[in-house]
């Protein structure tokens, strides 16, 4: 089990920046990938930025240029930067672990979620 506690959202005008941060209960060594997701009022979840264990960050295209993710192995800390924010940005942000396990039956993916953080960008 891992718990994934968001923090720094907030309201900001069009142009402006924030920073998000996902702390994990567990050892970030321990989880494959991990990263933020976020969802608009009436929209789907989307993937925003991932960074996975071994390999190199992704991002959605939207946000590419403007948003950074990054981690602090030794805070089991997980960052998004945001810049240039825009209004379409405006949703609930969702910090996300996926970890893969083996076991007697085989394996699996294993997916948590953190209670969201609200960004709203005014324009």
């Amino acid at each position: 089990q891992v718990q994934l506690v968001e923090s720094g959202g907030g309201l900001v005008q069009a142009g402006g920046s924030l920073r998000l941060s996902c702390a994990a209960s567990a050892s970030i060594f321990s989880i494959n990938v991990i990263g933020w997701y976020r969802q608009a009022l009436g929209q789907q979840r989307e993937l925003v930025a991932t960074i996975p264990k071994g390999g190199s960050t992704n991002y959605a295209d939207s946000v590419k240029g403007r948003f950074t993710i990054s981690r602090d192995n030794a805070k089991n800390t997980v960052y998004l930067q945001m810049n240039e924010l825009k209004p379409e940005d405006t949703g609930v942000y969702y910090c996300n672990a996926k970890i893969f396990t083996i076991g007697e039956r085989g394996s699996t993916w294993n997916d948590y979620w953190g209670q969201g953080t609200q960004v709203t960008v005014s324009s």
